[in-house]
């Protein structure tokens, strides 16, 4: 088996901002895997909060150009590499090889039932409140919107998206950009506004404090939970999970982690970095019957791959083949 991988730039239709900083475009890594005259391929995004950059995910994943050559395979990639954008890239373009080379889906190769659309959260980034009112109203026909926040003025911004999308179920993401206090503080505000969650408000690294608190307001691990490995440490802290495929390593963590996390009583949440409609395609998979799905990173892009997937009123369908799976 051979690897191919490079570096693919989306522009961002705009700037895409959270608390952490903004962006104007998305730069992936595509691997693929070509064997026997059948190519797989998949995405990964490198990001910056772990360590991650481009330059790094590419050496990662050419370092194991000589295994793979030597017959390194899916399951022993799992260990071969740890969970992260290089994994995943990696992990998911098995997936699509073993999909072509069999001409099976890769939900039936993994003893899943057939995927259906899933309704899918559409991202307003962190701006100020007018631009947020503004934006909020021209997807107000978006069943869902999740809110990207980051500490003052938050309430504000939520008061300004709720006018300008008064039907719309809200979910906000803090990116870790709250401490105990904004929590205790916000909560009530936001759920009278109709809030139905919140993602990662405090940093991962100091995040205590939610398990001796009342949380009137769900707290959704993101940056806090990557792969089953972390389960533990977020009972008693967290009410649901953020599953990305970047964190995870790619979709075979992905689906054993759902499995888990379900079993330990937690809700679960699909969630994406900003990718193409390649890098959503696994994710479609997990995403099937999760509490909240937010697979909308091609909705943020100025452009996409070819065969993108579709969005409709009735959420992200799968990928067709010749996309991936």
């Amino acid at each position: 088996m051979k690897l191919a991988v490079r570096e693919d730039i989306f522009p961002i239709a705009g700037t895409f901002t959270i608390s952490r900083g903004s962006r104007t475009e998305s730069r992936v890594v595509t691997v693929m895997l070509e064997q026997d005259g059948v190519t797989g391929w998949a995405e990964c995004y490198p990001y910056a909060r772990y360590d991650e950059t481009v330059d790094s995910v590419i050496a990662q994943i050419e370092a194991l150009a000589p295994a793979i050559e030597k017959g390194l395979d899916r399951t022993a990639l799992q260990s071969a590499l740890a969970p992260g954008a290089a994994r995943n890239g990696l992990d998911c373009a098995f997936w699509d090889w073993e999909a072509k080379r069999s001409n099976t889906r890769v939900w039936e190769l993994a003893g899943l039932s057939e995927p259906a659309p899933e309704i899918t959260a559409f991202t307003l980034s962190l701006e100020e409140p007018d631009k947020m009112r503004a934006k909020a109203a021209e997807n107000s026909h978006r069943p869902v919107l999740k809110i990207k926040l980051g500490g003052e003025g938050d309430i504000e911004r939520l008061k300004a998206v709720r006018e300008g999308a008064p039907d719309a179920t809200i979910v906000v993401d803090a990116n870790e950009g709250w401490n105990a206090q904004t929590y205790a503080e916000i909560a009530p505000a936001v759920l009278d506004l109709g809030v139905t969650m919140v993602e990662q408000p405090l940093p991962a690294s100091d995040d205590a404090a939610l398990r001796d608190m009342q949380r009137p307001l769900p707290v959704c691990a993101d940056e806090a939970c990557h792969d089953r490995a972390s389960l533990p440490s977020l009972v008693g802290k967290y009410d649901m999970i953020n599953i990305k495929l970047d964190k995870t390593g790619g979709l075979t963590e992905a689906l054993a982690l759902k499995a888990e996390a379900e079993e330990m009583g937690f809700k679960v949440m699909v969630g994406c970095m900003i990718g193409s409609s390649l890098g959503m395609a696994p994710a479609t998979l997990v995403a099937q019957g999760a509490a909240v799905t937010d697979l909308d990173g091609p909705l943020l892009l100025a452009s996409d791959r070819d065969h993108p997937l579709t969005y409709d009123a009735n959420g992200v369908h799968p990928p067709s083949p010749e996309l991936w799976g």
